[in-house]
């Protein structure tokens, strides 16, 4: 964190201040050059802590896509794999790496669940061609070209108790999610003490000064704000989130404070500018009382530079670029803030959340097209693929999906089941499909599953639903808006 300091001229306060946030470029290269610093920028790509999926399955095909996807999309990921060695080779230390087999309720961790809010699971009984035919052919689940294929495991196990056994391990620790910590004080990242700088009167001639400093289980937005040369503020700001962060599907912010009975600001931006438009909230406090303050989005007051602007509109949580806590002696066009005075303050934060958001997904299974085929009056399986045609012969591989299916669905935990037709190794270059009822055949790219994957991760609207899912005849891109 940039923390202001007593024995610091106020010239060199001044140069912090445009450095941290890089708010002169050319200032803050010639004292980086000066120094020997590193490069740094008024943004910072941070992931989503709050925002950890755990990947099952993740060296299969359908999982290495799933992870580079996450993580292209700045998610933190875990990945819970068979073979640990295979996963380094494969993710290069950019994800955490749990070895452990699903069958095997023991090696199924709780730590493996710390700070997972959903889970994606693409593990399955592997299915390949009969011992003897030749490396260069097609593989029989690449949907591509049949040819006689053999089980390697047992469907039983895999399929229906192991997906079990991590539906179970899922469900004790997955609650549904009606909050986002945007900062745990409690618990902080390392990463906090690079988002959070000092942004003072100064930069205006005054002479207050403040900082944020960790504390145990708190952060303190503390210093000494002073009106001397026409100043009154003090204020502590991040960096802006690149990219900024999608809060749209709540409904405000919610402090978790300990103040000192002065009346403080929460400001946020929708935009990167650094002397933009800002959105503002005041809130008192009690004097050594902990309360929690609720913010909602739309009472966000829009200001230029103590100047509410109506005429702005509300505030987009869909682009929050930024967070602010401010001490001033100013409330808005030209009003004074009522509970001010000079000198020392401090104000505790445990947490900064987004409060009432939208229920979504929590486990992701990539089950199969054809589950509830095998058996059905009606069907002829001459126009079955083959998984149907074959699912005794395959140890019933497609029954215990379906009994797996079940298993997800009866634990209580908001889940999407995703059975896709016939994988293949094809670019992600046509349409996708959907349907329900378990009745279209057809083939689906490994790369479009992945990306279905984040679609519905981050859609409310596919909580608890099971579809089917295939590719166009031609190409295109998939509307995701429409299809989901």
């Amino acid at each position: 964190m940039s923390n202001s300091q007593p024995n610091k001229s106020k010239f060199n306060r001044i140069i912090d201040t445009l450095t941290y946030f890089d708010i002169i470029p050319f200032l803050g290269c010639l004292k980086r050059i000066l120094s020997g610093e590193k490069s740094q920028s008024n943004s910072i790509n941070v992931q989503n802590k709050m925002n950890t999926i755990l990947v099952v399955g993740a060296t299969g095909g359908v999982g290495k896509r799933v992870v580079k996807t996450l993580l292209d999309n700045h998610y933190q990921v875990k990945t819970l794999v068979q073979n640990k060695v295979k996963a380094l080779e494969l993710f290069n230390n950019k994800v955490t790496i749990y070895e452990a087999d699903i069958t095997d309720p023991t090696t199924l961790k709780p730590e493996i669940m710390e700070n997972v809010t959903a889970v994606i699971c693409c593990t399955g009984v592997k299915v390949q061609p009969v011992e003897g035919d030749t490396p260069d052919r097609q593989k029989y689940y690449q949907g591509v070209e049949f040819y006689p294929p053999q089980v390697i495991g047992s469907p039983e196990k895999v399929e229906y108790e192991g997906i079990k056994n991590l539906v179970n391990l899922a469900s004790s620790y997955l609650k549904p999610a009606s909050e986002r910590i945007i900062f745990d004080f409690k618990n902080p990242t390392p990463e906090v003490s690079e988002m959070w700088g000092a942004l003072d009167d100064i930069v205006m001639g005054g002479v207050s000064e403040s900082r944020i400093v960790l504390a145990p289980q708190k952060a303190v937005f503390t210093g000494n704000v002073s009106t001397d040369n026409s100043g009154g503020f003090a204020s502590v700001r991040t960096r802006n989130f690149n990219p900024p962060w999608d809060l749209s599907d709540y409904e405000g912010i919610e402090l978790r404070v300990q103040g000192d009975g002065k009346r403080y600001k929460f400001i946020m931006r929708c935009e990167g500018k650094w002397d933009g438009l800002a959105y503002c909230y005041s809130f008192d406090t009690l004097d050594k009382i902990w309360q929690t303050i609720r913010i909602p989005f739309k009472d966000l007051t829009p200001v230029f530079r103590a100047k509410t602007v109506p005429s702005e509109g509300k505030f987009d949580p869909s682009r929050a670029y930024s967070v602010q806590l401010m001490l001033s002696k100013f409330e808005y066009d030209g009003d004074l803030n009522p509970h001010f005075s000079p000198g020392i303050f401090a104000l505790e934060i445990e947490s900064i959340k987004a409060y009432n958001g939208q229920q979504k997904p929590q486990f992701i299974m990539i089950s199969s097209a054809g589950v509830t085929r095998p058996g059905r009056p009606g069907i002829d399986l001459e126009k079955e693929p083959p998984a149907v045609r074959m699912n005794d012969q395959l140890g019933g591989i497609l029954t215990w999906k379906l009994k797996g299916e079940n298993a997800l669905k009866d634990s209580g935990l908001n889940y999407t089941i995703i059975r896709p037709c016939a994988l293949t190794e094809n670019p992600a270059d046509k349409p996708l499909i959907l349907d329900q009822g378990d009745n279209i055949t057809g083939q689906v790219s490994r790369d479009n599953i992945a990306q279905l994957c984040l679609k519905v991760l981050e859609n409310p609207k596919m909580t608890n639903q099971t579809f089917e899912v295939k590719e166009g005849e031609t190409k295109g891109k998939t509307d995701w808006q429409n299809l989901l």
